[in-house]
């Protein structure tokens, strides 16, 4: 059993304030001393990012996890929520959309509210006030009502106009029966910039975004109610749950448990980790810095417990790969708005292609992808990839179910996934003679590349789902 204190923070819709009202909790929390441990449900990297530095003033250090149901599938999601909580003080989870949103044409699945009912926990739930006053009863009522395993344990209103507006909304509220455990003014003073795909991840702006934090902490603990929050979060049930650990996870278990689409083959045998032969610690290289910020930190946590040194660079400054680099990983981000900069960095792209040609793993999502091509919007990029790639005014975002078309360095040929897609890029072609993924739903496609060791697509995966892809990726650089 996990005993966790925790809270969902929801809302109606997008927009209302999630993402305000829950980076400002949980830093006015580690203001005060506590341990809050950072979730964010859905596929989402950016938020994590703030959430990350939002606890950093408890000297938690907690990064931001994801919980996302489709991906990695319902079962996983106590397991991981209690591997990142160990040890806190207090959980914090931010919604996704709508409370009741989901992955489309899925019913509940990956939603807010099916995430709640699996870690048991009480929903504040966020509502922008600033264009309703007696309604907010009805909107509350209706989402306290629509299904009776949420628990609706508070309303925090947002952008409220003045004390006037405050005391309607009140008024109409003491009727329903949630109680208000928050009122926040409309106000500019806090503002995080956005561009094409959302905010401007931290990683790009940490100076602005450490006062930003600070402005919004202080806000959120003037405004909001922090002893009511802190014990309706204590009356959260323990979990019987067993959490989750990157080395004694077994292997392809958590797959098994997803739904299949009949189009997918039948799982092999799979060992667990712990049968698999011990290996050397071959270093393995990640990108990160300011133009590769997505990726989730369960895949360090699988990379280390399979055998690797992780060790991080960043393609902007840095000329070389880490001494000893046997494999790289390249996650998302923004190469879109780098290029220039990832271009201009012409010894760190021969290197990239020198270890790539080499035979060498390497893992690309997205981002990754996009600086293996040999362009992007005309700047050239590492050449690894015979394919070039431009902004569109298209935004590509969704879940998918995939299935490794072959043999690669990260998945063997049969291997069923669950991801996500999110860029307003383009890719021609968008697969090469030996695809990464046979995409299966919601449309049936070829995606994405495998030549040599490089394994290189648009689909973003969470590898705590189908962990032998680290292992595998390992055992390749060891070799």
């Amino acid at each position: 059993m996990v005993s966790v204190p925790r809270l969902v923070i929801a809302a109606p819709s997008s927009g209302s304030g999630k993402t305000t009202v829950a980076t400002g909790l949980m830093a006015a929390f580690s203001e005060r001393g506590l341990a809050v441990s950072p979730h964010k449900v859905g596929p989402d990297y950016i938020d994590p990012g703030y959430h990350t530095l939002a606890v950093s003033a408890g000297g938690s250090g907690r990064p931001g996890r994801n919980l996302d149901a489709y991906m990695s599938g319902t079962a996983l999601i106590g397991p991981l929520f209690a591997h990142g909580a160990a040890g806190c003080d207090l959980a914090i989870v931010e919604g996704v959309m709508g409370l009741y949103d989901g992955a489309s044409g899925q019913g509940e699945l990956a939603s807010t509210a099916q995430v709640s009912k699996l870690l048991r926990a009480p929903v504040v739930l966020v509502v922008d006030a600033s264009s309703q006053s007696r309604s907010v009863a009805a909107l509350v009522h209706g989402f306290a009502s629509w299904d009776p395993e949420v628990r609706i344990g508070g309303v925090i209103l947002n952008k409220v106009a003045s004390d006037r507006h405050e005391l309607l909304l009140r008024e109409a509220l003491d009727e329903s029966g949630v109680p208000v455990m928050g009122v926040l003014r409309r106000t500019e003073h806090v503002s995080t910039p956005s561009r094409h795909l959302g905010l401007v991840p931290v990683a790009e702006r940490r100076a602005d975004a450490v006062g930003s934090m600070r402005e919004l902490a202080g806000r959120v603990r003037d405004g909001c109610d922090l002893e009511a929050l802190l014990a309706l979060a204590r009356s959260a049930p323990p979990l019987d749950v067993t959490p989750w650990g990157p080395e004694a996870e077994p292997v392809g278990s958590r797959l098994a448990q997803l739904p299949q689409p009949s189009q997918l083959p039948q799982p092999s045998e799979l060992p667990r980790p712990s049968e698999l032969p011990r290996l050397s610690r071959p270093v393995v290289a990640v990108a990160a810095g300011s133009a590769f910020t997505f990726s989730y930190a369960e895949h360090t946590e699988l990379l280390t417990a399979a055998g690797a040194d992780v060790v991080p660079f960043d393609p902007l400054r840095d000329e070389q790969l880490p001494d000893g680099t046997r494999g790289l990983v390249i996650g998302g981000g923004f190469p879109e708005v780098y290029a220039p900069e990832l271009s201009a960095n012409e010894q760190l792209r021969k290197a990239v292609a020198e270890l790539a040609h080499s035979g060498a793993p390497v893992a690309a999502e997205c981002a990754g992808l996009l600086y293996l091509a040999r362009s992007l919007d005309g700047k050239p990029m590492c050449g690894v990839l015979d394919a070039d790639g431009r902004m569109s005014g298209r935004l590509t975002l969704g879940y998918r179910e995939a299935v490794a078309v072959g043999d690669s360095a990260l998945a063997e040929a049969g291997t069923r996934v669950r991801g996500h897609e999110f860029h307003r890029t383009v890719l021609e072609p968008g697969a090469g003679a030996a695809p990464a993924w046979g995409v299966v739903h919601p449309e049936r496609r070829l995606e994405g590349f495998v030549r040599h060791g490089v394994h290189a697509s648009y689909l973003h995966t969470h590898w705590a789902a189908t962990p032998l892809m680290a292992r595998r990726f390992v055992e390749r650089c060891a070799g």
